[in-house]
């Protein structure tokens, strides 16, 4: 509404503003004639129908010193119908024109529209659907592209799951040409000494439970497949593992589990 009554308005100003009959012909005149009017008048209801709907369109409502932008784009459309009113009760002896009439019409629908819609919830619409929020990743996850924790690929051609060979640095792959030998049953990790260990992020293939590092039976937390977790220190066979909420425990069943 506030869009087409902007562009009736300056259809308007370029129409006869009034007519002066009574001398052979009659006499026209446009609202630009008179500048006062054609962009005092005319022009500003139009400039506040932009104000209005560009903050619409915005997110948040903008001010500007102080001033919000749809505040002073009403305070616009509204002076304007008011003295597109005045203009048409008392022309003087001159006949009123199509440009005055249509223009008050105009500027009647856009006041009225710019003041009905913080009031009607129906107009309140907005005229830009919001974007989306992105879903957060979890803890852990792998951004699109690929499975991993980020910055990290699986290698190629090793399954979910499985270990290095003995004898090859992790994450090698045998040269080109040489065939891979059977992967057996998994083995648990090797054992490591406290000076050489390093923390690493691994995957459990099927949920296993995680228990108190106070050698209690109770778990407390259950590890999920699809998700890096932190091993931070090793004690045998077992795994000392950091949780996304920051628990930690002890991973007693380490056998294959994907190293990262």
């Amino acid at each position: 509404m506030v869009i087409g009554a902007a562009v009736v308005l300056f259809i308007a100003s370029f129409l006869n503003f009034y007519t002066i009959s009574g001398y052979g012909t009659d006499i026209g005149r446009s609202a630009w004639d008179n500048l006062a009017m054609g962009l005092g008048t005319y022009m500003g209801a139009v400039i506040g129908a932009v104000l209005i709907v560009v903050n619409r369109c915005l997110p948040q409502p903008r001010k500007v010193a102080g001033l919000d932008l749809g505040t002073v784009g009403t305070a616009f459309a509204v002076l304007a119908t008011w003295i597109l009113l005045w203009s048409l009760l008392d022309m003087s002896g001159a006949d009123a024109g199509a440009g005055l009439v249509l223009g008050f019409i105009a500027g009647l629908v856009l006041s009225g529209a710019a003041i009905a819609t913080p009031l009607v919830p129906a107009l309140q619409a907005p005229l830009v659907s919001a974007p989306k929020p992105v879903a957060p990743q979890p803890y852990g996850g792998q951004p699109q592209g690929g499975y991993g924790y980020p910055g990290a690929q699986p290698q190629p051609g090793q399954p979910y799951g499985a270990q290095p060979q003995p004898g090859q640095p992790f994450g090698q792959q045998p040269p080109a040409g040489q065939q891979q030998p059977p992967a057996g049953p998994a083995a648990p990790a090797p054992q490591t000494s406290g000076g050489d260990f390093s923390p690493f992020w691994f995957a459990v293939p099927v949920p296993r439970q995680l228990f108190a590092e106070d050698g209690s039976s109770n778990p407390i937390a259950e590890l999920a497949p699809g998700t890096w977790y932190l091993a931070v220190e090793q004690r045998g066979a077992a795994l000392v593992a950091q949780t996304q909420d920051g628990r930690r425990g002890v991973l007693q069943d380490t056998s294959g589990i994907q190293r990262g």
